[in-house]
């Protein structure tokens, strides 16, 4: 099976869990129906990206990028590679090389898509398509910043960052259960 056809079948038995998500996957379904290469970063307007919501194995830190591009805490993730076979798989391998982490568990199914255009970089203009999954650290929690950040950092999913982008803060809704 081809990352494009891998892409097709996850997010056609994906099941979205509110109205603007299944919106959204029935966009990217139909993106990737007519565009072949819409796995790669050279597709244009858009091209599907994989990220992931890394949390340790408390489920109650989440680990974040200072993306040295936009200067903003992000999770993990970016752009599939040729060697890609899946797109769980794309996302799993961004988390391990952004982090250094390498006992990494992936959750099959996405957590939450999320449409943005790109504002700056060799993407300029594009929007990412970007599926995001649900990792845990399932070992150690020492990290490695990776020549894309500014920084790495642990944040305690009810103490995040100010400075964090809005959808970073949605996906990390779909998982934290304040304790009342």
């Amino acid at each position: 099976m081809t990352l494009h056809a891998d892409a097709t079948a996850t997010l056609t038995n994906w099941n979205p869990p509110d109205a603007e998500q299944a919106e959204l996957r029935d966009h990217y379904l139909g993106y990737l129906a007519t565009h072949e290469d819409a796995m790669w970063r050279g597709s244009r307007p858009e091209h599907l990206t994989a990220s992931a919501l890394l949390l340790d194995s408390s489920g109650s830190r989440a680990l974040l990028t200072l993306h040295k591009l936009v200067n903003t805490w992000l999770q993990l993730g970016g752009h599939c590679e040729t060697g890609d076979t899946t797109l769980a798989g794309a996302a799993l391998r961004e988390a391990t090389e952004e982090s250094g982490l390498t006992e990494l568990t992936i959750e099959a199914s996405p957590l939450q898509l999320s449409r943005h255009k790109i504002l700056a970089g060799g993407c300029k203009d594009a929007y990412h398509l970007d599926v995001q999954f649900l990792v845990t650290a399932t070992a150690g929690t020492k990290y490695v910043v990776s020549e894309e950040s500014h920084d790495l950092a642990w944040f305690r999913l009810d103490a995040l960052p100010d400075d964090l982008d809005g959808t970073v803060r949605a996906l990390v809704k779909r998982v934290y259960r304040p304790v009342t």
